[in-house]
């Protein structure tokens, strides 16, 4: 199991951001979280990354327990925002080293993975232009190489196509896809329904509750 997650709350003084929340995603499968804004799904991602501790209940990810080793989880998992997060001023190659060195890897092992990245996600022409400078569709691609450079068996994103249009939040669906047949696991947040679809299982929230959960068919 990926991640299993039993009766999580998350208080804010007396406001519940999560309310006894359960559930749990298995190796390569792609999990959503559907709601509106300020249902808790960014709160979720947090805490599930270790960022956030929950108030109550109880987290394991990848067999981590956390919050006591959200360290060791740190290495294992990969984080996109909903914000793209890398550096404007820094080129695509540039931003993608500087995360490579964050992970552990340099020399020939470096330049191949971010060889390797550049073609998959069709970066390879844009290598030395400007983050700051690319499209959304594009900033979406540079995101998701650094988020998966390190080849995490765990892929959190947050809200990851708001700012882009349906034919690029279409292409990188099936990019997703195609880290999921690799066996990489994905925990997904979006409010857009045709994504929601797309998801081997979903969780919708609601004002911190989860009203339901199973197969977008179910």
């Amino acid at each position: 199991m990926s991640i299993e997650v039993k009766n999580i709350t998350k208080l804010y003084g007396q406001q519940k951001a999560l309310n006894e929340i359960s559930f749990t995603i298995s190796k390569g499968e792609i999990v959503g979280f559907l709601g509106p804004n300020g249902c808790g799904k960014t709160t979720a991602i947090r805490m599930l990354t270790g960022l956030l501790k929950p108030t109550s209940g109880e987290v394991e990810v990848l067999g981590f327990k956390l919050p006591q080793e959200a360290e060791k989880l740190r290495l294992h998992i990969g984080y996109m925002t909903q914000k793209f997060s890398l550096y404007d001023d820094l080129t695509v190659k540039e931003n993608l080293q500087f995360v490579a060195k964050i992970y552990g890897l340099h020399g020939k092992q470096q330049k191949s993975r971010i060889d390797e990245l550049l073609d998959v996600y069709g970066l390879n022409q844009k290598k030395n232009q400007l983050a700051g400078s690319m499209s959304g569709g594009q900033r979406q691609r540079l995101g998701l190489s650094a988020a998966t450079l390190h080849k995490p068996e765990l892929l959190f994103l947050d809200e990851p196509t708001s700012a882009v249009d349906p034919e690029n939040r279409r292409e990188f669906w099936e990019q997703l896809f195609d880290l999921s047949d690799q066996g990489t696991s994905i925990l997904v947040s979006t409010h857009y329904m045709d994504e929601a679809e797309r998801c081997h299982k979903l969780a919708i929230l609601e004002a911190g509750i989860k009203r339901a959960d199973g197969s977008p068919e179910e």
